[in-house]
């Protein structure tokens, strides 16, 4: 990508950056715009943490093996892809944007010992219905060797030339089936995924700051929901693969949820995975609907 590269000398503070991040989503303030900064940020020969990596699989009910769960390098580039979004001419506002998707590709198994070498950059600017689409683009390195590499889409919501086309029809409630598990999550266990995660958005940690943004109470973390709905398949996941999230509606806290997972094959194709989904167990509608392949 062209453009400059700043190399960071370590994983940069969340703490900072959420002030910083507080300040841009002041409307006086607020961050706007109709280009893509043509910034890289990187780090080089980054070490796990075990005993964070720990703390991560805990909170999030996977397992502790000698390689990386597919979802954990998202803790990693997080403080990154933060930095991008509060520095100046990123076009939205860090705090106040909807992660909307993400799309994770991991070419083979990432060893917990490895020296990790991360890159990020913003791209792709679009309309979208609901208001605009930007996509932050992280990958990372084992030496030249690119082994992960995550998209994560966010939304400014607002006006845009594609807001007055019409609308699907939304789906009605509906009971939904038996679940493969049911699984409870309270303020306790994601205040403890936004420690381990260093994702301290206020809607997740703070009710004052929650309503704020619009929500009753506190919400979970998406990447929270998208590595804990990996558990159902857990064993069963290859060393490469490609990881589809899209979020629903936010998980308020505390919740129940319904947790799915089904086989797919499509011998034609030569294709296989899992469509996964998290649900309201009342309701029906969903919190995350997935796809691995």
């Amino acid at each position: 990508m062209a453009g400059d590269t700043i190399v960071l000398g370590g994983i940069p503070s969340t703490f900072d950056l959420y002030s910083r991040a507080v300040k841009s989503a002041l409307p006086v303030i607020g961050a706007g715009g109709d280009s893509v900064p043509s910034t890289t940020l990187a780090l080089k020969n980054f070490r796990v943490d075990r005993d964070n990596l720990a703390a991560y699989c805990k909170v999030t009910g996977l397992r502790l093996t000698d390689d990386l769960p597919l979802t954990y390098p998202f803790t990693l580039v997080f403080p990154i892809v933060m930095k991008l979004m509060v520095s100046e001419g990123f076009p939205f506002p860090a705090i106040g944007s909807v992660h909307a998707e993400n799309v994770i590709e991991q070419y083979r198994p990432i060893s917990t010992t490895s020296p990790l070498d991360i890159e990020v950059h913003a791209e792709n600017l679009r309309e979208h219905r609901k208001g605009m689409l930007i996509d932050v683009v992280s990958e990372v390195r084992v030496g030249r060797e690119l082994v992960w590499r995550q998209v994560s889409s966010f939304l400014r919501q607002g006006h845009t030339s594609l807001s007055d086309q019409p609308r699907a029809v939304p789906k009605s409630d509906e009971v939904p089936p038996p679940p493969l598990r049911t699984l409870r999550v309270d303020q306790k266990t994601i205040s403890r995924y936004a420690a381990v995660s260093g994702d301290r958005n206020p809607i997740h940690v703070s009710t004052l700051g929650a309503k704020a943004f619009g929500f009753p109470r506190t919400i979970a973390h998406g990447m929270w929901s998208a590595a804990t709905i990996l558990g159902t398949v857990e064993g069963r996941i290859p060393g490469a693969v490609t990881y589809s999230v899209r979020f629903g509606k936010p998980i308020v806290l505390p919740a129940t949820l319904n947790l799915y997972a089904d086989r797919v094959e499509h011998a034609e194709a030569g294709e296989s995975g899992w469509n996964l989904a998290i649900r309201h167990p009342k309701k029906g509608y969903p919190h995350l609907t997935a796809t691995l392949r």
